[in-house]
């Protein structure tokens, strides 16, 4: 469904639906009334999550994990893969290199 001709109101209405997660949460933190109109709202959304693509992330920066002195396999694996789910191409051999290289001896 496009909405290139609907009102403001009914764009702004219909936007919450496009949004996932961070967005979301952005989103319901917006002050009631903050909004004038849907070009209002897509610059506030734009100012707030567009420079989110300057910090792409990219394999080399998992060589910055590192397992904690203290922290089980287990919380370092799962953190680990948060991390590799941000990376948009990433060689398994990067993975796994990564990986190995943070956990401590």
């Amino acid at each position: 469904m496009y909405l290139t001709d609907a009102s403001d109101a009914i764009r702004c209405k219909a936007f919450p639906t496009t949004l996932t997660k961070t967005a979301i949460k952005w989103f319901d933190t917006l002050p009631p009334r903050s909004i004038t109109s849907f070009d209002d709202l897509a610059k506030k959304f734009l100012a707030r999550f567009s420079i989110q693509k300057d910090k792409a992330k990219h394999a080399p920066s998992l060589l910055g994990i590192k397992q904690g002195d203290w922290e089980s396999l287990h919380n370092y694996m799962e953190r680990f893969n948060k991390a590799c789910l941000d990376i948009q191409i990433l060689p398994t051999e990067a993975a796994i290199m990564g990986l190995i290289n943070g956990l401590r001896e």
